[in-house]
């Protein structure tokens, strides 16, 4: 099937047009989905005006909204997000706490909004974390509505108190790489599968 799609938002720090770890290494996964046929797109969070809140609309001006749309049109959800001192940033939270207000919202046959999406995480730093801030946005992902394909999560850490960047790699390691790979093929499997039958709603 190759009409899926693929939407990544990027919870880097870093405003465009900096360059940003999280936001190669969304790309590393979205050019493998394109490779499979898959229509990708991304955003940076930062670069938008996204309010604190637990409502899919704040008002005044809120950007989530229109980011939040482009996560509903999308198959498969790529949220990658750098490591700060042990934990996601600040803008992944933001994005989860978004996020619950639709753990109430039903599609037209009354299924969770969600449901029969595919949510991947994508994971960078120079620090320790890395299993544990997918682990805390996977959960979050879950009990949003999202599916999570086998091994659906990948992720660079360098080393501890070193200044080394995704970013400054010159190539991508070969676990990285491997590792990556594995991920857009079971999501993009997964996505393939909801696609043809959603999850029943009895």
């Amino acid at each position: 099937m190759t009409d899926l799609t693929a939407f990544a938002l990027v919870c880097s720090l870093t405003p465009s047009p900096e360059p940003s770890s999280s936001e190669l290494m969304a790309q590393h996964i979205l050019d493998q989905f394109a490779e499979r046929g898959i229509s990708t797109s991304s955003a940076r969070m930062v670069d938008h005006d996204v309010a604190p809140g637990v409502q899919t609309d704040m008002g005044g001006g809120d950007e989530w909204p229109a980011l939040r749309d482009r996560i509903l049109e999308a198959d498969i959800f790529v949220l990658s997000t750098p490591i700060w001192v042990g934990h996601p940033s600040s803008l992944a939270q933001r994005l989860m706490e978004r996020l619950d207000a639709d753990i109430a919202e039903t599609d037209e046959e009354g299924r969770p909004i969600m449901a029969g999406k595919v949510a991947v995480v994508a994971v960078v730093g120079n620090e320790d974390g890395a299993h544990k801030t997918i682990a805390d946005m996977m959960q979050g992902l879950n009990d949003v509505g999202f599916s999570l394909p086998a091994q659906g999560s990948t992720y660079w850490v360098g080393e501890a108190m070193h200044a080394v960047d995704f970013k400054d790699l010159d190539q991508v390691p070969d676990a990285v790489a491997t590792t990556t790979a594995g991920v857009v093929r079971n999501a993009a499997h997964l996505a393939t599968l909801l696609r043809r039958e959603n999850f029943p709603v009895e």
